[in-house]
């Protein structure tokens, strides 16, 4: 498969001496701080295994100033955002980027503040047409120790509506398995998503220059796709092409361009779907700044494509400049 999102050897001395110093932006201060390291790393290691000057900047805190300075600090000319999660794919280390006038990968403030908020995403899908899972909205301020039971058919999907990794979640077959669901949700989170458990097949469809990638089918040996599922190796196997037919394939990747799109998000992302037994599709959520690691869904279908990983961090990093340069109209 032959992509656009390939670099033609001829054009990388000169992309090379156009990025200039790229700061590696992992860690962070949020749950996936683990998981962001891994990707930082694996992203700073393909950099520089480029001859690309690479610097890793460790974000610890939420206060602006401070990072600020930080980054400053490193004087860099563009930014690779390896962060997951709360400070990273919710607009807010944009935003300080933005304001350092610092070219960065990925979608911007407002794409990343909705494609972060389940609630908000969902509510843009279903307007234009996409199918999501039946969910109800929790605040932990209106919530006390008496429950109403959703009006929705067992099993249930109990999240934090701003969390990845499936931190914090649940899936409860009895009502009176419900509260201890809604506690961990809410150890996470000040609002959570109570859903219909829909039975299907695990999909996720990488977006990459704004292009469908193959489609990963999960299949994981547990119940369902955790976070243990997610990072422990041999918990999980992947089908990448996903065994689909054409047309119903070519339907998911449609489906997971317009997710994207519809929320603004540019250059890259992740979304994960389900597709339920009589074939339909359902969005589950968008991940604006997925895993980035060479075992990661993203670099798994960047490959079969024919992306290699050091050539898919070149891509997204080089991705940042192309948006500098639309914007000068160069």
């Amino acid at each position: 498969m032959e992509l656009k999102s390939q670099i033609p050897n001829s054009k990388f001395q000169i992309l090379r001496k156009q990025l200039g110093r790229i700061g590696v932006l992992l860690g962070g201060p949020s749950s996936e701080r683990e998981i962001s390291l891994k990707s930082g790393h694996a992203v700073l290691n393909a950099l520089r295994e480029q001859r690309l000057e690479a610097v890793e900047i460790d974000i610890r805190t939420t206060n602006v100033e401070e990072n600020i300075r930080l980054i400053k600090s490193y004087n860099i000319d563009c930014a690779f955002i390896a962060l997951h999660g709360y400070f990273g794919e919710d607009g807010q280390i944009q935003e300080i980027l933005e304001k350092l006038k610092i070219p960065y990968t990925g979608s911007g403030v407002l794409a990343s503040k909705l494609a972060m908020n389940k609630i908000a995403s969902r509510k843009i899908w279903q307007e234009n047409g996409l199918n999501v899972p039946s969910y109800i909205v929790i605040k932990k301020s209106f919530y006390n120790d008496f429950i109403e039971y959703p009006n929705l058919k067992l099993p249930w999907v109990v999240k934090p509506s701003s969390h990845g990794s499936s931190i914090g979640l649940s899936i409860v077959d009895n009502k009176q398995d419900l509260k201890k669901a809604i506690d961990l949700a809410f150890s996470f989170d000040e609002t959570i998503i109570i859903e219909e458990y829909i039975k299907g097949r695990e999909l996720t469809v990488g977006i990459l220059d704004d292009e469908p990638l193959p489609i990963i089918e999960i299949v994981p040996k547990k119940r369902f796709f955790d976070y243990e599922a997610k990072y422990q190796t041999g918990l999980t196997d992947y089908i990448v092409p996903a065994r689909l037919e054409e047309d119903l394939a070519k339907k998911i990747q449609n489906d997971a361009l317009s997710a994207h799109q519809l929320l603004g998000c540019v250059d890259f992302s992740r979304v994960d779907m389900i597709l339920r037994e009589d074939n339909t599709v359902f969005i589950l959520e968008l991940n604006s700044i997925p895993g980035l690691t060479n075992t990661s869904l993203l670099p798994k279908a960047a490959k079969v494509a024919g992306i290699e990983f050091n050539q898919l961090c070149l891509k997204i990093i080089s991705l940042a400049y192309e948006k500098v340069k639309n914007s000068l109209n160069v």
